[in-house]
């Protein structure tokens, strides 16, 4: 399937490794124009390598926090100079921390809402204006499978990551007419270092060791295996993809069939 992606120009935001990464190398391995965003330069520069190795398409980055909203906007305006546009948007963070109701402050909640949700707002804001003018595009949203079913421990995530999916459909009906298409992802146990600490949080609480914890998750996941960010990042890039011409306000879960796994 030719899915449209040749040159056209995609930002991709927590992109130094883990999900990010994965769903980077595979728009640039169907040939896009890639801009990588994170905190980390030295990540950015490895993950920029990494991709060209692979795909022999190397990506640009720009440095910058998801919660400072003028380093989410020069990605954006980065990304539309170098390349002449914007063609798709994958919003990405990772998660908040762990906990449940008693756990966290009114701090702790605030900084989760600047993470999870106004970091991607504001992303959104920057890139209408670019998306619109090149007469449509694509805006995929990271959630969790917590939109369809609470994970326990998760408090924050299952909060926050919900208000995505809101935030998604009435994008898909706003932003129809504009050729926008606006769909969120729900990741299940993709094999990350976010995953690999959960997990380690999870088998202290039921007293097993890490690789019994996951053991224990991969038998309840119907494919039997965590997923690879490959997994995940294929779903993604055929949504971002003009392949995609009729897929919008959706919620679809990338998790091997096992959200009761939770």
């Amino acid at each position: 399937m030719n899915l449209h992606l040749q040159n056209k120009p995609v930002l991709v935001l927590a992109s130094s490794g883990g999900i990010g990464l994965g769903v980077a190398t595979e728009f640039a391995r169907e040939g896009a124009k890639v801009m990588l965003f994170a905190r980390s330069e030295d990540k950015l520069a490895a993950a920029a390598e990494a991709i060209a190795a692979e795909t022999g398409n190397r990506p640009l980055y720009t440095v910058g926090d998801l919660t400072d909203p003028a380093s989410v906007a020069e990605a954006v305006e980065r990304t539309a100079r170098e390349f002449g546009g914007l063609w798709a948007l994958f919003n990405n963070t990772g998660g908040p921390p762990a906990g449940g109701f008693d756990s966290f402050d009114d701090a702790a909640w605030q900084s989760a809402f600047e993470l999870t949700v106004l970091g991607y707002v504001r992303a959104i804001r920057a890139a209408l204006p670019h998306l619109r003018a090149g007469g449509g595009g694509r805006i995929v949203n990271n959630a969790s499978v917590s939109t369809k079913q609470a994970i326990d421990g998760l408090l924050l995530s299952n909060v926050f990551r919900s208000g995505l999916v809101g935030l998604g459909k009435s994008l898909a009906r706003e932003l129809g007419r504009d050729g926008v298409l606006v769909n969120t992802v729900g990741a299940g146990r993709i094999d990350t270092d976010r995953i690999a600490a959960l997990d380690t949080i999870w088998a202290e609480k039921a007293g097993l060791t890490r690789e019994e914890q996951r053991a224990k998750s991969e038998a309840a996941i119907p494919l039997g295996r965590y997923g690879t960010p490959a997994d995940f990042a294929r779903a993604v890039v055929w949504l971002g993809s003009g392949a995609n011409g009729y897929v919008t306000g959706q919620n679809l879960l990338i998790d091997g069939g096992g959200t009761e796994a939770y």
